[in-house]
């Protein structure tokens, strides 16, 4: 049986890739922080979901959770390893409280590659000669590449988390792994409905009210706006699986879109958001 590590599986993309992946015959470890989680997951999916305890910016968790991992493979080969576990801060720069930037980056970031270091020796260890390696899927966003006024912190752990994917693509061809970008537009969440919820009170005597505001609405995808974490699911195992993987996959409602604000310029792309949300210079 092919085993997988998936990282924040509790909710969303985590859980609807771990569904899919056990549909599939695949053995998934996935990390939750909560047992209450752990419980309700392991009663849903049976024995091939194999929980494993930890947050991934607490380190002595995360490296005994490898060590379970790996005493559990026995020797066999890690056939994946997904990075997805994530949360989404938001406020305008120049306001936000430097405690909350530090703690998206800790988990956006560092985590992913704190998970990196403890778990992905066991994608090539063990691989019998003539076989290929496991591989590294790392869940960024369509905010990868391009970026919404106030979600800041969370475009840049993702900017950053393509820089980081990139260098190890590079660096994984010394134990032939492939390193793989999934970058999901709006998808129907636990973080989608907090982004949408979340408390921007703190700016309510800045300049910025009235646009923030707008964005809240903006980050409340209408029906049908939204993709099902089971369709990240289907993306991931493609990727996992396809004999010639893309380096990034972008997985979005409305593709031509997503490649038009991605590829028109700049310059265009600033005037048409900052029309849309009254960020204009009086």
């Amino acid at each position: 049986m092919k085993s997988v590590v998936i990282t924040g599986v509790s909710s969303g993309i985590g859980l609807g890739a771990t569904r899919v992946l056990v549909q599939q015959g695949y053995r998934v470890f996935g990390s939750l922080r909560r047992q209450a989680d752990a419980d309700r997951l392991h009663q849903e999916l049976g024995e091939r979901f194999v929980p494993l305890l930890f947050d991934v910016t607490d380190l002595a968790a995360v490296k005994a959770g490898a060590e379970q991992v790996s005493a559990a493979l026995g020797g066999e080969p890690l056939f994946g390893l997904i990075n997805n576990a994530g949360i989404a801060v938001a406020g305008p720069l120049l306001k936000l409280p430097l405690d909350e930037l530090r703690h998206q980056l800790e988990v956006n970031l560092i985590g992913v590659v704190a998970s990196l270091q403890a778990f992905a020796p066991m994608l090539w260890q063990g691989v019998p000669t003539g076989e290929q390696p496991g591989r590294v899927i790392n869940v960024t966003s369509v905010g990868g590449k391009t970026a919404l006024p106030f979600l800041g912190p969370y475009v840049a752990s993702k900017f950053a988390l393509e820089g980081v994917s990139e260098s190890l693509r590079r660096e994984m061809r010394l134990f032939g792994v492939e390193v793989i970008v999934i970058a999901p537009g709006f998808v129907s969440t636990e973080m989608t409905v907090k982004g949408a919820e979340y408390d921007m009170s703190p700016y309510e005597g800045t300049p910025y009210a009235a646009a923030l505001a707008k964005v809240k609405a903006f980050m409340t995808p209408g029906e049908g706006a939204a993709l099902s974490p089971e369709r990240l699911g289907q993306a991931i195992l493609h990727a996992l699986t396809t004999p010639r993987p893309a380096v990034r996959y972008t997985v979005a409602p409305n593709p031509l879109q997503t490649f038009l604000i991605e590829h028109l310029p700049k310059r265009m792309i600033d005037g048409m958001i900052g029309g849309q949300l009254g960020l204009q210079r009086l």
